[in-house]
């Protein structure tokens, strides 16, 4: 006893072995469209997001740069200012400003190291290590504050780098 084939609906052939028929093949004015948007929108928007994977990094790093070049400039500049952020030491003493003074060479070495291209993921790491000394020390003084969550952020930015294997805009040898 043989079984016999249902008649397949036009347009669609039977899948081997099962009963369910193969899904259509799609009309030239359905190839055009994936998931709403029309087929000329998605290589646009595939050029936007790759543009975006491959410049995202160095935007970031030169960004992250010139926010610590920003804050090491003005530690070098005006110590007396930054004192206070200094845990355990009294804001006007000697060794708080030597301290204040030596934070802001190393926020503008690696503002230097990130903004060129030298060491990214190392600069990036170090300043992960010295932004979250700030996070910590803002915390235990301050707790949470605006200029702590601000600070919070920069340190998302500097871990999120350190992860970043290949990147434009590098000095290499």
């Amino acid at each position: 006893m043989s079984r016999s084939r249902r008649p397949t609906p036009r347009g669609l052939a039977a899948v081997p072995g099962s009963r369910a028929p193969a899904p259509p093949h799609p009309s030239p004015r359905q190839a055009k469209t994936t998931r709403g948007a029309p087929a000329a929108i998605l290589p646009a928007a595939d050029r936007a997001t790759r543009l975006a994977a491959e410049w995202a990094p160095p935007v970031g790093r030169i960004l992250l740069g010139l926010v610590l070049a920003w804050f090491g400039y003005h530690e070098l500049v005006r110590p007396g200012l930054w004192t206070g952020y200094v845990p355990v030491l009294p804001p006007a003493s000697g060794p708080a400003v030597i301290l204040v003074l030596a934070h802001g060479w190393v926020l503008l070495v690696l503002a230097v190291a990130l903004i060129a291209g030298v060491a990214p993921r190392t600069a990036a790491a170090v300043a992960a290590i010295l932004v979250l000394e700030i996070v910590i020390s803002l915390t235990a003084t301050g707790g949470l504050s605006d200029l702590t969550l601000r600070d919070v952020g920069v340190l998302g930015l500097a871990i999120c780098l350190t992860g970043v294997r290949q990147q434009r805009l590098l000095l290499s040898r």
